[in-house]
């Protein structure tokens, strides 16, 4: 069932309270500071924002605000600077699992989130917001992970009896059951032609959708179980990381590790490959470790490190700026925005209260959504466009539109 519910939750702290911009829109910003010049701002909106009543009424208050203090400002100004996509949509995600190990959000090229909630796996259209639910495994299974391929049409489901199974995500239809795994599959990576998987088993498999067999080459090299997986993006090089702390690099000459890195003192979930830079990879670590690692992998070499003061969940390059956002858990459950190379913090967002342990990017590379268990997925409009830039300001999040998720 879809429905949209408004949430009264946080009070507003903001230039733009409710006397101004009506009671269900209010935003918080950290002024104690103020830069030299402006900060590029970075809204808090949905990918698609919902055509509910509030979000023409939000837009016209804010489009009569400026102008009321911006006389100056043409219309085609104002209505670039503000768009009737600034909502924050925020959708409920009953039975979404606080579990670190887990990967249960994926949003696809084509425009479509799937989201893993208890033993099944449901879809949402960010174009019309629709829901549909894929799959049931059943009482005696459950969703480990989701991976969409990258031309979106079919997705990947990791369970916790070990199987990877691939569905037809525009048809709902299963089309193939696959073994190897000796216990749950958390993550999923794929590549234009094949699929990795990892499982607490301590393996990864290799598999290949052109071939009947379930696998064609196992990994084996860490300790512990696999929670992270990354392709590189030009499919040459395969990151993984692990519970016993280890970042592994493998390349398609060999089922040996090319690389065993070492530095990071808790899991290593959070792997991400730069878009922008051949052979620049970034990594984050658990509780124990907190920090953000950036390695040339041609070399081994540690470029650079930051400690976050928080647990590091996810991370993600975006494509349209040479920015990346991390996700965090213990102690802040926060969402930094950084620059690269300088690694200045763009933004802090804050919102879930608990570990946001999942993340995903829109197709357009401007809007991530990000998961907790909280039981909420919550978007942010954190990134520019390729074409047309626009500003970020550190502020904090309420929730004002609510989609329900069954």
């Amino acid at each position: 069932m879809l429905r949209f519910r408004t949430d009264h939750s946080a009070p507003p702290s903001s230039p733009y309270s409710p006397s101004v911009l009506g009671p269900h829109n209010a935003f918080a910003s950290d002024s104690s500071t103020p830069p030299p010049k402006p900060p590029r701002k970075v809204p808090k909106t949905p990918h698609k924002a919902s055509s509910s009543f509030f979000a023409l009424g939000f837009f016209y208050q804010r489009l009569l605000f400026s102008i009321m203090l911006f006389p100056d400002f043409n219309m085609s100004q104002v209505l670039v600077l503000f768009k009737v996509g600034e909502l924050v949509q925020v959708l409920d995600a009953p039975s979404l699992q606080d579990d670190f190990y887990l990967n249960l959000v994926d949003w696809s090229s084509q425009n479509v989130l799937a989201v893993g909630l208890g033993t099944c796996v449901y879809l949402w259209s960010a174009s019309n917001s629709k829901v549909t639910k894929l799959c049931d495994l059943g009482p005696y299974d459950g969703v480990c992970s989701v991976q969409w391929t990258r031309e979106g049409s079919f997705i990947s489901i990791g369970t916790n009896l070990g199987q990877v199974q691939i569905w037809d995500g525009t048809q709902c239809k299963k089309v193939r059951t696959m073994g190897g795994h000796q216990t749950r599959t958390g993550v999923l990576a794929w590549n234009s032609r094949t699929l990795a998987s990892g499982s607490r088993d301590r393996n990864i498999l290799q598999h290949d959708m052109r071939v009947s067999s379930d696998f064609v080459s196992k990994l084996v090299g860490h300790k512990s179980e696999v929670c992270g997986l990354k392709w590189s993006c030009d499919d040459r090089e395969l990151a993984s990381g692990g519970n016993d702390n280890q970042l592994l690099v493998w390349n398609q000459h060999s089922q040996q590790p090319a690389l065993r890195l070492t530095e990071h003192t808790a899991a290593v979930k959070a792997i991400a490959w730069s878009p922008h830079q051949s052979g620049l990879l970034v990594s984050g670590g658990g509780t124990a470790d907190r920090c953000i690692r950036f390695w040339n992998t041609t070399n081994g070499h540690q470029l650079n490190s930051v400690d976050t003061g928080s647990q590091v969940c996810n991370l993600a390059w975006s494509k349209n700026v040479n920015e990346l956002v991390s996700t965090h858990g213990y102690s802040q459950n926060q969402i930094m925005v950084w620059k690269y190379p300088s690694l200045a913090k763009v933004a802090t967002l804050t919102g879930h209260s608990m570990r946001v342990l999942y993340l995903a990017m829109s197709p357009d590379g401007q809007t991530i959504v990000t998961g907790a268990g909280d039981e909420t997925l919550r978007f942010w409009n954190v990134f520019p466009s390729m074409k047309a830039p626009a500003p970020v300001k550190d502020t904090g999040l309420w929730s004002l539109g609510r989609t329900q998720i069954r």
